[in-house]
């Protein structure tokens, strides 16, 4: 199977990053990102086409059609509710497969109230209130279309629940679930049996996003009951997720569906069910099966640092003890692998490597105890106590990465090149694909 050639639209979401995290070492596809703005999304991917107009805009699916014939790209991965509605609602108009479910499915789960009404006879649906019949209080207002939790909130009164009203968009208006929350995570196949479902919990949350959560087996029945009804009632294609609350009576109760990749799929992946790769599988019309390790899986997400330093070089020199190698607290040595990693990075760029060590002890026998082949070296110089690294830095379009500040000092000083300790390599790595 040839490589196809995958556009990621919007490339600068959580839900993108998932994608790129699941697809950037596959063999069978080539990533491409696209994006409206400015975002994250150019650390990222190799191919970036920026400013595309947003979705809504006049000339969208007409710009977006000439990147897709300028790059010959196969199919179009959509990366945000609001483009996967936009793109399904225009689907027969792209040249290229989009990888979503049919424009009914796509309509009815953007709307948090065209979802109850459609589900309304399933036992799982929430109460919807009538906002001018509301009685008793506290109730859950949520926009109709959104993500993650925005514009959420919990109202205590009717003066509360019309300052809310008034403020905000199209509103829902739902009974308070207090218990726990789920995010269920569902494959479909072709043929519209449901391969897989896997629970996992929000422990903590951050501007609508999952920062720490972990895989459960709790509500197991339950859960794989409502997942069997949903994917009945809806005809799925590949991945989708949905969301359940605990009610007062520990019962669950649905919260909302999508056809897409989730942010946190992550958690799903790493127990070995790659939800983006299957999904283009199944589109392309193979067979799939799943695999799941079944072990407990726990994510906790900060912010990402990415960093790009404009400065060109041919040549990197790097110091042996404490910089590709580190001593733990107990004594015993082990292989950087950050510096390693950066290494063979400069290799495939073509970049020339010369290691100068002041190394006590057999240099050779002491990588080789270490699986650092010395091939991976254009020199290798071991260095007398009286002589130093300055003096053998013969080229300036070079950086030199070293864990000793004097030494650094003195090669920012003689040579004036720019010089790296162990901490800044991470600078240096390059996460395009």
């Amino acid at each position: 199977m040839e490589r196809k050639k995958i556009l990621v639209f919007p490339a600068g979401t959580e839900i993108a990053h998932e994608i790129w995290h699941a697809l950037r070492y596959s063999k069978f596809v080539e990533l491409y990102g696209a994006t409206s703005v400015d975002d994250s999304a150019e650390y990222e991917y190799r191919h970036l086409v920026r400013g595309l107009p947003f979705v809504h805009e006049v000339g969208f699916v007409a710009r977006l059609n000439e990147v897709v014939d300028a790059l010959g790209i196969d199919a179009i991965y959509p990366a945000h509710d609001e483009a996967l509605s936009f793109l399904s609602l225009h689907r027969n108009e792209l040249h290229a497969q989009l990888i979503a479910a049919e424009d009914e499915i796509c309509q009815i789960c953007r709307s948090k109230s065209q979802t109850y009404h459609y589900l309304e006879a399933e036992d799982f649906i929430p109460c919807v209130y009538d906002p001018e019949a509301i009685e008793s209080f506290p109730v859950f207002v949520k926009p109709d279309k959104g993500q993650g939790s925005e514009g959420a909130c919990l109202v205590a009164d009717k003066d509360d629940l019309h300052r809310v009203l008034a403020s905000r968009r199209t509103m829902v208006c739902m009974e308070y679930l207090p218990g726990k929350e789920y995010t269920v995570d569902c494959l479909t196949d072709g043929n519209g049996k449901l391969l897989h479902v896997k629970a996992r919990i929000r422990e903590r949350m951050r501007n609508g996003i999952t920062v720490r959560g972990r895989t459960v087996s709790e509500h197991g029945e339950e859960i794989a009951r409502i997942a069997k009804r949903l994917n009945t009632r809806l005809r799925f294609l590949g991945a989708w997720f949905f969301q359940l609350r605990e009610a007062h009576d520990g019962t669950l109760k649905l919260l909302e569906i999508s056809p897409r990749i989730p942010g946190t799929m992550g958690l799903s992946r790493n127990c070995g069910i790659n939800y983006p790769m299957l999904t283009l599988f199944i589109f392309w019309g193979f067979p799939v099966s799943v695999i799941d390790n079944a072990y407990p899986v726990s994510v906790e997400r900060s912010l990402q640092s990415m960093y790009r330093i404009a400065f060109d070089f041919q040549h990197v020199y790097v110091d042996y003890d404490d910089t590709m190698t580190l001593q733990r607290p107990d004594g015993q040595w082990m292989v950087n692998s950050l510096v390693i990693g950066y290494l063979y990075q400069a290799r495939f760029e073509g970049k020339c490597i010369h290691l100068l060590s002041h190394h006590r002890g057999d240099l050779r026998e002491d990588m080789r105890k270490m699986a650092i082949s010395p091939e991976l070296f254009d020199e290798i110089r071991i260095l007398r106590e009286d002589e130093e690294k300055k003096d053998f830095i013969l080229f300036k379009n070079a950086i030199f990465i070293d864990d000793s500040f004097a030494e650094r000092k003195a090669v920012a000083d003689a040579c004036k090149i720019p010089v790296f300790d162990v901490d800044m390599v991470e600078s240096l790595l390059d996460w395009r694909v």
